[in-house]
């Protein structure tokens, strides 16, 4: 815990499929790490949370997306666009966690900075494995900058 000073690591889920967020939320709930799971149901909502506009004045800035493709409203690829263009949310690391297997969505959302892409596995056991290997690179071996220093910095 001494990484987040004693706080939960914050995660934003972007997903809309209720079956894949209840899969997330039970792998992520057996992690050893302290979490806070907030789910956005589609790319619109997303937005309002991290930009924290209207109901979400109060939303934390996470610490870590969980970014599907395939949203309703606005898709998961302009969501991705969106946030590595806005100077406050750029340098919050975007995994891609998606059912697609195509090397065109591979390809465009690395263009588009994204983190990292992870194809969504279809069972329990299988998706507890690829939530233990986020948790443990995300939140064990890699340093992640905190709320304040998300705040544009000049190098």
């Amino acid at each position: 815990m001494k990484r987040f000073n004693g706080r939960a690591a914050e995660i934003l889920l972007v997903e809309d499929n209720p079956g894949d967020v209840i899969l997330t939320q039970e792998a992520f709930s057996d992690a050893k790490i302290n979490n806070h799971i907030h789910v956005a149901k589609d790319g619109e909502v997303a937005l309002k949370m991290l930009r924290k506009e209207d109901e979400y004045l109060e939303m934390v800035t996470p610490d870590l997306i969980l970014l599907d493709l395939n949203l309703p409203r606005i898709d998961g690829r302009q969501v991705l666009k969106e946030i590595k263009q806005e100077p406050n949310l750029k340098r919050i690391p975007v995994i891609v966690l998606t059912s697609s297997q195509a090397e065109r969505d591979v390809i465009k959302t690395y263009d588009l900075h994204a983190n990292g892409y992870i194809t969504k596995p279809v069972g329990l056991t299988e998706f507890s494995r690829v939530v233990q290997s986020i948790e443990s690179f995300w939140f064990t071996v890699v340093v992640l900058p905190n709320e304040d220093s998300l705040k544009s910095v000049d190098v």
